[in-house]
């Protein structure tokens, strides 16, 4: 997982690079916190796209930074979903609250 800060639009940007499962979970959701309470910024944008699989420990893991950057003042979005990644997103219902858009 590479992270990115864009100072001047307050922006997070993970870009994932592994399957997110349970195990993966577990080794990266510190490292999230920790990004986004450093730089609390206005936007944290996952970049899945290079993530072909996702099971339900993704969700949990995308909806705990969602509830950590609404409580410090900042919105979650993601961008790049390969088609198996989406489905889950819309099975989920996530995608109702977590606005999916177009990034470079």
């Amino acid at each position: 997982m590479n992270s990115f800060y864009k100072k001047e639009d307050k922006q997070l940007i993970f870009r994932l690079d592994e399957e997110i499962d349970e195990c993966e979970v577990q080794k990266i959701r510190r490292r999230l916190d920790n990004e986004i309470e450093r730089y609390m910024p206005k936007e944290v944008i996952f970049d899945f796209s290079k993530v072909s699989f996702m099971d339900s420990a993704g969700i949990g893991l995308i909806i705990g930074r969602y509830k950590l950057a609404n409580m410090l003042g900042g919105k979650v979005q993601v961008t790049n979903m390969q088609e198996p990644v989406k489905k889950i997103f819309d099975m989920s219902g996530i995608s109702k609250i977590i606005e999916e858009v177009q990034y470079e």
